[in-house]
């Protein structure tokens, strides 16, 4: 007979949104129950954002060895030890996951079962041989690497995400199918760390970015010497002795490609197979579970948040829904998500950082916009560390408010959060313009970026007839 746990909050999956909600509502005294069928920390910790981060690092360490001449220090063709460089990546996921453990969350006061759940009924769900009963459920399953239904592909091994850091050595040619984040940057890091890298795209490459700031990187990526090509249709894929060839279509054209190494980065799928929710009257779909503006699903005490419930797939937004849930089960308020300030980032080299409208969904909305820019080729640090390819690009009204701001170039990731508290408190350009910034940093691309909107009005002939009259009187 199975063991029935009654609980305040079940969260289900232990990514990051989900240990988030088990943390808070633990520590703010609801009796909470987490569980998690596989590692704890989820996909961003065991398969994506930290590993991968860990891997660019290694590639932009021995890109920086390859440009050391330009500073006047020699160096040689850097040597990579892969067995070293994946040790690396290793140690930065186990430094981390104590932070995401069983044992920690234990300490919290969290109930952590380890097994697949599934609802049995809209108020149960089943895990082993426990059934869980809750006043409120939240779903964070998280999301899956997607693969396409490409002939011959289940004739060959490949990786995805989720085993492209286990290896030991590094691939001879690596073909990366798939143009967005994932693709990119893994692609980057493995020409970075010495592989020959062809990347192949149905589309255009990072689709949802700025285009005049995706060029900068794609020129970027040719200039590394990784084999980009665009606008193709993939056939099929076969096995080619102990590599791979894959048939491409090009401008009509077929031509095939031989690589040693396949990698899978086609895009992402919610987690919702498998979790009963029929049975707990949620509806979903393959493109996640539907939720209103409250994270609500159909069954208005289940709650989803995260890549599961579709739309951003993006740790800092499964996080930022957690805080969503909190405040609506512990404290009965009706907040609402909003993501319309939800900043992403891709960490190439240079780095691709975006917040708000672009100007193409500006310009889609019919707006009256201001385009303002700002080269780090004119900033000084950027000259003196000689990275300064890119530049900050922000959309603006007429009147000065802020609709979004992009950033390609060095630490872009870092320096686009000045925007997003920008956007985030509604502040118009002359608040950003008036700014101090220290001398010499990267982040004054911002300040004269966000200066160069009063330009037009500061410099012209009205301002100056106006200065000359008034030094008639000085």
């Amino acid at each position: 007979m199975s063991q029935v746990i009654k609980t305040d909050i079940c969260v289900i999956g232990g990514g990051s949104g989900g240990l988030s909600v088990a943390a808070g509502a633990s520590q703010m005294g609801a009796s909470t129950v987490l569980i998690e069928k596989a590692k704890m920390g989820g996909d961003c910790l065991n398969y994506g954002c930290v590993p991968s981060k860990a891997l660019l690092a290694a590639g932009h360490a021995a890109e920086n060895v390859r440009k050391a001449g330009e500073f006047g220090v020699l160096a040689d063709e850097p040597k990579i030890d892969a067995k070293k460089v994946f040790s690396h990546v290793h140690d930065v996921i186990g430094a981390i996951a104590p932070n995401d453990s069983v044992e920690r969350f234990e300490g919290l006061g969290v109930q952590v079962i380890e097994g697949a759940a599934s609802f049995i009924n809209p108020k149960q769900v089943k895990v082993n041989d426990t059934i869980v009963e809750a006043k409120r459920f939240v779903i964070s399953t998280g999301s899956s690497a997607a693969v396409p239904p490409i002939p011959g592909l289940d004739s060959v091994p490949f990786f995805t995400n989720e085993n492209i850091f286990e290896q030991t050595s590094l691939p001879e040619h690596l073909i990366v199918i798939g143009g967005g984040p994932i693709g990119i940057e893994m692609a980057q890091a493995h020409r970075h760390l010495g592989c020959k890298v062809t990347l192949l795209e149905m589309f255009s490459i990072m689709p949802k970015d700025d285009a005049e700031l995706v060029d900068i990187v794609r020129t970027r990526l040719i200039k590394d010497g990784l084999e980009l090509k665009e606008g193709i249709k993939v056939v099929s894929i076969a096995k080619k002795d102990a590599g791979i060839a894959i048939t491409i279509e090009e401008n009509g054209i077929e031509q095939v490609i031989e690589g040693s190494h396949l990698l899978i980065a086609a895009g992402r799928r919610p987690n919702v197979n498998n979790l009963g929710l029929e049975a707990a009257g949620i509806t979903y779909s393959p493109k996640g579970i539907q939720v209103d503006a409250r994270l609500r699903t159909s069954n208005k005490k289940i709650f989803a948040i995260g890549d599961v419930a579709g739309g951003m797939q993006f740790t800092h937004v499964a996080g930022y829904h957690a805080g969503i849930v909190i405040r609506n089960v512990l404290f009965r308020l009706p907040a609402k998500a909003d993501h319309s300030t939800v900043p992403w980032v891709t960490y190439t080299a240079p780095e691709l950082a975006h917040v708000g409208l672009t100007e193409e969904m500006a310009k889609q909305q019919g707006r009256e916009i201001n385009i303002l820019r700002w080269s780090f080729g004119e900033n000084d640090r950027a000259q003196a560390e000689r990275k300064t390819d890119g530049l900050v690009k922000v959309i603006t009204t007429k009147k000065g408010k802020i609709l979004g701001a992009s950033i390609v170039g060095p630490r872009a990731g870092e320096l686009i959060q000045t925007w997003v508290l920008a956007l985030s408190n509604k502040m118009k350009i002359g608040q950003m313009a008036s700014m101090i910034a220290p001398y010499p940093t990267l982040g004054e691309v911002s300040k004269r970026a966000a200066g160069s909107f009063y330009v037009p009005s500061l410099f012209s002939e009205r301002t100056k007839k106006i200065v000359r009259f008034l030094l008639k009187f000085a």
